[in-house]
């Protein structure tokens, strides 16, 4: 489940073999973990350690580092504006880290997000409980194909950043395939032409969202289906593709996120992309 990788330096050069190791560790849906890569908060950072910076309406505070735009803090003018800075110092490091790291050359980088809040005692409907295994789809924008990979950081000073991490992607879906009901084309037209979706849902986007959605409401498959439990200590740093791993967060406040999206064939090894196997196991194009 895990690959530990002993960097200490946010940027390269990186040595062949610790890159050889982590891209075929990553593709094969593994998580990467680097317990000795802390994202150092500045003396004047600390007082963002408060759940109390977020608006309480969303779960993350978002960063578009195209814009500089930041929702859901409760803060305004100077301490927001040091709040952006953080995020965005955090998305430029983990940037840097994936390109220096990875061999892809063609990565997207979305939004960056600060999640101060504690992850339990909180009030989630069903399908929004991350709490719950599930792999990552995304309801508003269809990613057609596209791998959504992502890169945290746990700033808390004291608490680790818990999870479950479920059984391989090929596993899952040859159990909840069949589950899945037929996809409705008219659907995604009209998602696309209300401004629903950004785009049009793809096959691939639809039975994503249907798998994502079975697995969080199977309450048997989130009691007893395989999983291991995996914490994160403060002061350490991973990597996932979470549209391949099954994931689950359980508890933790306090964490830094980087999301990127990336084409299939930007893979070392593009048959082990979730599309891919969809469209093995199903006998459809889905894209």
């Amino acid at each position: 489940m895990l690959e530990t990788l002993t960097l200490t330096d946010w940027r390269g050069p990186y040595d062949a073999a610790v890159k050889a190791r982590a891209v075929a560790a990553l593709e094969r849906g593994a998580v990467l973990f680097f317990p000795q890569l802390p994202f150092v908060l500045a003396d004047d950072e600390q007082e963002f350690l408060d759940a109390r910076v977020a608006d309480g309406k969303a779960k993350n505070i978002s960063l578009d580092h195209t814009s500089g735009k930041m929702q859901a803090s409760s803060l305004t003018g100077e301490k927001a504006a040091r709040l952006a800075a953080m995020i965005e110092r955090f998305g430029v490091g983990a940037t840097a880290l994936v390109a220096d790291l990875l061999p892809y050359r063609d990565v997207e980088r979305a939004r960056t997000s600060f999640r101060p809040v504690q992850v339990k005692g909180r009030s989630y409907s069903k399908i929004g409980d991350d709490r719950l295994l599930h792999i990552d789809a995304f309801p508003s924008r269809p990613m057609r194909g596209r791998r959504i990979l992502r890169f945290f950081s746990n700033v808390a000073p004291n608490s680790s950043r818990n999870w479950h991490v479920g059984q391989p992607f090929e596993d899952f879906a040859r159990t909840f395939l069949p589950r899945v009901g037929p996809h409705w084309p008219g659907k995604s037209w009209a998602f696309d032409k209300l401004g629903v979706t950004r785009g049009r849902r793809s096959r691939y986007d639809e039975l994503m969202l249907s798998l994502h959605d079975a697995a969080k409401r199977d309450s048997n498959f989130q009691q007893n289906g395989p999983h291991e439990a995996v914490s994160f200590p403060p002061g350490s740093s991973w990597l996932v593709f979470t549209d391949q791993v099954l994931h689950a967060a359980l508890g933790g406040e306090f964490a830094l996120e980087q999301t990127f999206h990336l084409d299939v064939d930007q893979l070392a090894e593009p048959e082990r992309a979730p599309v891919k196997v969809l469209e093995r196991l199903s006998g459809r194009v889905l894209t």
